[in-house]
């Protein structure tokens, strides 16, 4: 008699889970939400404290009675993920199958492996309301900012646009680079670059001019060049000191995995999103049946279990040696403002390696797998071991500099290295170089340059940005860049974001109109206040209300004083003419897409289609 049900958000996981409780179990899913805001109106009572409104959609009902019906009979253990939205559902599965909130038997686990499973059921506890509350906020918030925002923009601009806490802000910084290249005036600057031996060596190595003993000299022109160069023809070139060093790299968090993917593997959030979600549902395993391969996905913690740090130490030992060990196992020191509630990413079992499970995964999981494996067990190496790293040469009242290396000890690195959003000078061996070392002069140069404007966005480096400035969670991150993009915001050229025209009208207005939307100090505040909630520090209708009050001010000031106002984009103008009225024709865009308009509308209500023609003729009737 199965006496128990467990509810879980995804069917996979479902799946997953049911192999490892006995016969007394039976594991449904919600298949996510059951209950959202109401899209009827706004779905918020304003005037009594912010009070959701909420239904269960259409196509989540038969799932609410399957539930409702099993429910009646068993003892229901919830087992939706623990972060604010995984919690929010949990909450919601109490309000709808009319389970006490103080007594439902709540369980977490941050891998679906057996041990962590059994372990959770041996420790349930109650719904976390301050996860709730919190999640219940960031909605309300979103709901309010999107449903005031688009019908604005929508006005103002045109229709079907949108705007929000989160891709509002990862729009402007996409625009603010934009806006940063085309004012950039490149500046000349010359280098000045010596072949130089050193004593009993006939290796020849390059060192570059930095300044004199003062610092650092920008050489602005081809005088100042030339003199320089004048300048060292009779001065003695010597070894000042040398520097050594060796470097290491902690596991994944969910942004420097979606970070790792674009570079490494050339994935798009969403797509590195996707794959991890499979990885940490299930995944069928030959001889093994389902299986979660990796931990949960969606963090910011760089925490690791002891058990699995052993589990590492163990297999580097066997695998590579224990030279490839550190003194000490490795822990990581957790980011500032960082949600310590799961671990980093890492294999739920570092004996299942790539190539183990290569045959069971797609293409993107086994890719996604590798890198996480990879990145894990190199976490938990010995550091890599570089030689000689800076020179610093004197040169009469100059100073040059070389840098280079050689690799005393690869460590981590014969198993992993980091990707680059920019290609880099790969290091380069040095002679044996000693302090008070004479060198000879083998070629002096100058050469002209010209500073470079700064780089443009990539996936990787825009996640980073968001990261740094406490902007969304990394959990947002794949969706915020999707909406941008899908609704041609910015477009993509090669890896890197590029604002379109309506991207840049849609931020201009948004920063004279709603400026603390599109502020990132006032946006990361917001998420602070919002994790102060989490943490049961500060109270959601309060947060809603310090958010709220000023934004509505806001609004009604926009509205009244754009009232009428239309903005016309460039892209949006065509060369026609109006057959009926003669005005100009533009592309106007309606429910089911673009059409061409009349200008004059709405006294000339002119309408055609647009029609892109191929210049290839239909094989059967030759239109």
């Amino acid at each position: 008699m199965q006496e128990n049900l467990v509810i879980v958000e995804s069917p996979a996981k479902a799946k997953t889970i049911e192999k490892f409780l006995g016969s007394d179990y039976i594991v449904k899913s919600s298949f996510g939400h059951i209950r959202d805001l109401s899209k009827k109106d706004l779905g918020i009572n304003i005037n009594e404290g912010f009070k959701p409104v909420y239904e269960i959609p259409g196509d989540k009902k038969k799932v609410v009675d399957e539930l409702t019906k099993l429910a009646k009979t068993k003892t229901v253990w919830l087992a939706s993920d623990e972060d604010r939205e995984g919690e929010a559902i949990a909450w919601h599965l109490t309000e709808v199958l009319g389970l006490p909130v103080d007594q439902t038997k709540r369980i977490v686990f941050h891998e679906i492996t057996k041990r962590a499973i059994l372990e959770a059921i041996e420790n349930p506890r109650t719904v976390n309301m301050n996860l709730v509350n919190a999640q219940q906020a960031r909605r309300i918030l979103d709901r309010l900012v999107g449903y005031s925002l688009s019908p604005f923009l929508a006005k103002t601009i045109r229709r079907g646009l949108s705007a929000g806490r989160v891709q509002s802000v990862a729009l402007r910084i996409i625009v603010d680079r934009e806006e940063e290249i085309r004012k950039f005036k490149p500046e000349e600057y010359w280098s000045i670059d010596a072949r130089l031996t050193a004593e009993g060596s006939r290796s020849i190595f390059g060192a570059s001019f930095y300044g004199d003993k003062n610092g650092e000299i920008k050489i602005t022109n081809k005088e100042q060049s030339d003199k320089i160069l004048a300048d060292l023809e009779s001065a003695a070139f010597m070894v000042e000191s040398v520097k050594k060093g060796k470097k290491n790299k902690p596991p994944f968090i969910t942004s420097t995995l979606q970070q790792e993917a674009s570079r490494k593997l050339g994935f798009q959030a969403k797509r590195t999103m996707k794959a991890a979600q499979e990885l940490y549902e299930g995944v069928d395993i030959e001889g093994m049946g389902a299986v979660g391969l990796i931990t949960y996905m969606r963090t910011d913690s760089l925490r690791i279990s002891e058990d699995a740090v052993q589990e590492a130490v163990q297999f580097i030992g066997e695998r590579w040696g224990k030279q490839y060990l550190p003194s000490k196992p490795r822990h990581y020191k957790a980011r500032a403002n960082a949600q310590d509630g799961h671990e980093a990413i890492r294999p739920t079992s570092v004996a299942l390696t790539p190539k183990d499970v290569e045959s069971s995964l797609t293409k993107d999981q086994y890719k996604l797998y590798k890198l996480i494996w990879e990145r894990f067990v190199a976490c938990q190496m010995a550091n890599c071991v570089l030689n000689t790293t800076q020179a610093v040469i004197t040169a009469g009242d100059y100073i040059f500099k070389a840098s280079g290396y050689n690799v005393a000890f690869d460590g981590y690195t014969v198993l992993y290295e980091e990707g680059r959003d920019v290609e880099e000078e790969k290091g380069k061996d040095l002679p044996k170089l000693e302090a008070g070392m004479s060198l000879k002069v083998r070629d002096l140069k100058g050469t002209q340059h010209f500073t470079q404007p700064p780089a443009r966005f990539t996936e990787a480096s825009l996640i980073k940005t968001l990261e740094e400035n406490g902007i969304g969670r990394p959990s947002t991150y794949a969706a915020t860049i999707t909406t941008i993009t899908s609704r041609e915001y910015v477009t993509r050229e090669g890896k890197s974001f590029k604002p379109t025209e309506l991207g840049e009208v849609i931020t201009k207005l948004m920063k004279e109109r709603f400026p603390d939307i599109v502020n990132i100090k006032f946006t990361a505040a917001v998420e602070k206040e919002l994790d102060e909630v989490q943490s049961g520090q500060e109270d959601w209708v309060h947060t809603l209300h310090d958010f709220y009050d000023d934004f509505e001010k806001t609004l009604k000031k926009a509205k009244t004083e754009m009232d009428g106002v239309k903005i016309q984009l460039e892209e949006d103008k065509t060369d026609l003419v109006c057959p009926n009225c003669g005005k100009p024709m533009v592309v106007k865009f309606g429910r089911y897409g673009k059409f061409i308009a009349c200008s004059g509308y709405p006294e000339c209500k002119t309408v055609q289609k647009i029609v892109n023609d191929t210049g290839a003729k239909c094989p059967k009737c030759g239109g």
